[in-house]
């Protein structure tokens, strides 16, 4: 089974019908052949992002489901990986990558993923495979 990374990016276009990359997310979601790793900290920016009434009300249950889910793994918060992750953040200044990225970035290395659940093109500049961007976004 292949392991990759999803990112809140992918998090928010299951949730979220009207977004462009709505269906193509779920594929992957619904695909048995993958692994997905994730972060409380991407959790957390979804968290935030669903704030509002009436979007809040789904958003402990979507992540009860991927508890759940016997082929995700949510990595747990940890202060050597936040400080892992801020290094990356403070040494790309070049760069707006945020640093939830940054410490998704130090897990995939870690883990040996080289493909993200995102659409995020962050990914690719930080030397990722973006599944959820098309070939010509990716450049």
């Amino acid at each position: 089974m292949k392991s990759v990374f999803a990112d809140s990016f992918s998090f928010y276009a299951w949730i979220n019908e009207g977004d462009a990359v709505h269906d193509k997310a779920l594929e992957f979601s619904e695909r048995t052949d993958l692994f997905l790793i994730t972060t409380e900290w991407a959790l957390c920016e979804v968290a935030d992002g669903m704030a509002r009434i009436p979007f809040r009300e789904g958003v402990s249950d979507f992540f009860k489901n991927l508890w759940d889910d016997p082929y995700t793994r949510v990595l747990q918060s940890d202060p050597e990986l936040f400080r892992a992750g801020l290094q990356v953040y403070s040494e790309r200044n070049d760069k707006t990558w945020s640093l939830t990225d940054c410490i998704s970035f130090v897990v995939m290395k870690r883990m040996g993923i080289t493909e993200a659940l995102t659409g995020d093109k962050h990914f690719v500049q930080a030397g990722f495979r973006a599944l959820l961007l098309s070939p010509e976004e990716s450049l």
